[in-house]
């Protein structure tokens, strides 16, 4: 555990940013597979970021991708990868959430609940957040986002990508999180995980082709002996969501409130 925090530092040290597609991740084509239950959230300031279908008009994301003054929508591909655009109407923030702060440094939890104009229908799938556990040393993973491939690359985004990386184990930063790598490079040089555009996707256990939710990405960093300066391609930092389910479950009750009991944003 100290190694990794050494790591961690050392990583964060040369560069470090918001995860804002998956870097050396693969399309994902299949009708019936995470494009029922991955989005993206954009706003009318261009800013771009993924998210996870939790509920039949929610969407769970990174609470640093809405905090700008600007209109939200999310965008979900239908069967044959179109995308479907739905309002945001509603944003809970977690309360210890501190704006100003950058990822890396935010001393609360990066969680936002979003709330959407309509439900997304028998298309999508909602991943279950009571559902997610948590996961050992060396567990494998799955990340899925719509960012870019590089980011050099500012085309590539809105493609849904993913991969598969290992789990480093917890590190406290500014507040805890769990450290996942490309288990062939393990952050020393640049391999697979999240870049811009994949802040709040999902981190995913899959098996036997089901998919639980562990976490959300909060932030990314480059690797240690990178070719090129890039927050992309060493470690993603994720949010569990266990850690705070009370919340969760607390925000998805208020949002589905049939007498609409919530304030608007």
């Amino acid at each position: 555990m100290r190694a990794l925090s050494v790591l961690v530092l050392a990583v964060l040290a040369f560069m470090a940013g918001p995860a804002q597609a998956v870097v050396l991740g693969t399309p994902s084509r299949d009708p019936n597979g995470l494009r029922r239950s991955v989005v993206w959230v954009e706003n009318s300031a261009g800013e771009l970021c993924s998210g996870a279908v939790v509920g039949p008009d929610l969407v769970l994301t990174a609470a640093h991708c809405v905090t700008d003054r600007a209109t939200y929508r999310v965008v979900a591909a239908n069967r044959t990868f179109k995308p479907q655009r739905f309002r945001v109407t509603v944003i809970a923030m977690h309360p210890s959430f501190v704006r100003g702060t950058t990822p890396r440094t935010q001393p609360g939890v990066d969680l936002a609940l979003l709330k959407v104009d309509r439900p997304f229908g028998p298309d999508y799938l909602a991943l279950d957040p009571r559902q997610a556990g948590s996961v050992g040393l060396g567990s494998s993973v799955v990340i899925a986002g719509f960012g870019v491939l590089s980011e050099r690359q500012r085309r590539t985004a809105r493609t849904l990508r993913e991969a598969s990386l290992i789990s480093l184990g917890p590190v406290q930063v500014a507040n805890r999180v769990l450290i996942i790598a490309d288990r062939a490079r393990l952050a020393e040089t640049a391999g697979a995980g999240a870049c811009r555009g994949d802040s709040g996707g999902p981190i995913l256990t899959a098996n036997g082709g089901v998919y639980r939710l562990f976490g959300i990405v909060s932030w990314s960093s480059g690797a240690l002996r990178p070719r090129d300066l890039s927050a992309c391609g060493g470690l993603t930092a994720v949010t569990p969501v266990a850690e705070h389910i009370d919340w969760i479950n607390a925000s998805i009750r208020m949002l589905s409130a049939p007498n609409g009991a919530w304030a608007r944003r």
